[in-house]
């Protein structure tokens, strides 16, 4: 089990590392590397919103998870996956020069990218960490609002990663996160497809599975503010499935939805937890 999570980490690492080395969007948004692999075709538009940064926007999200947050200024926000940067300097807008951003990512290339673009934009208290999300670097009880970015389903340990959350949270803090999650049954084929995988598709859990998760962890007042289904292209999908096949898949109601959940961290609770490394 420990090879296999480790083998799914190295493919994650490795793709988003080419996508952040290439400046490459999203390839299923793009049109681009999708007829190779099968990225998201989930990406919301984020020219709207304030912070935007378009050399932070990578297309590689699969909603907006700023938009129900409930972000206050002079928060600690963590975005985990954090990328380029997208998120985080949608958040900064919102935490304003009293509060603080952390972004946590696993891979070198997008860190480096998020960085610079941060000197770029000269914000002081938006800052960028390397580490695991299934093991944070970070002190418990630190953090008001999590968010993340269609990130959790490329965590093979979902439990320990929202255990995590849970962790690194204030009392009554809470998290938004928009996610993959799926209804029904996908084909074998996709399932057990590393490319799949790392485009956020075969890493996926069944829906009450994840909310169960979720609520397992701890938290209360678990809710789904946005949901949508995702039609996956025919020629993505004909790549692993036959014609036949992939008719049938259409006929049994299962399918891929891109969901945006929040919840909170009930108050009154006493932390055992060890501390991390010390916050910066």
């Amino acid at each position: 089990m420990k090879t296999q999570k480790t083998d799914l980490k190295g493919i994650v690492k490795n793709k988003y590392g080419e996508i952040a080395k290439q400046s490459e969007t999203s390839c299923c948004r793009s049109g681009g590397c999708c007829s190779d692999a099968g990225y998201t075709v989930f990406s919301d538009n984020y020219i709207s919103l304030k912070g935007y940064n378009p050399d932070a926007d990578l297309g590689l999200g699969c909603g907006l998870p700023t938009e129900f947050a409930n972000i206050k200024e002079g928060d600690h926000v963590l975005d985990l996956g954090s990328g380029a940067g997208n998120d985080c300097f949608v958040a900064r807008s919102l935490v304003g020069e009293t509060g603080k951003v952390t972004g946590l990512d696993f891979t070198n290339e997008m860190l480096q990218k998020a960085e610079e673009n941060n000197a770029k934009l000269g914000y002081k208290n938006v800052k960028f960490f390397k580490g695991d999300i299934e093991e944070m670097p970070f002190h418990a009880e630190i953090i008001d609002v999590v968010i993340s970015n269609c990130v959790l389903n490329l965590v093979p340990d979902k439990k320990k990663a929202f255990s995590e959350i849970f962790r690194v949270l204030k009392k009554r803090g809470h998290f938004c996160i928009s996610d993959v999650v799926l209804i029904g049954k996908l084909p074998e084929s996709i399932k057990n497809d590393m490319a799949m995988y790392a485009g956020c598709v075969s890493g996926a859990v069944q829906k009450e599975e994840y909310l169960q998760i979720i609520r397992d962890s701890g938290f209360e007042n678990v809710q789904i503010k946005k949901e949508k289904q995702i039609s996956m292209p025919d020629n993505i999908m004909l790549k692993y499935l036959s014609q036949e096949e992939l008719n049938d898949f259409k006929t049994t109601g299962a399918g891929i939805f891109s969901i945006t959940v929040v919840a909170e961290k009930p108050s009154g609770l006493i932390s055992n937890y060890n501390y991390r490394l010390e916050e910066e």
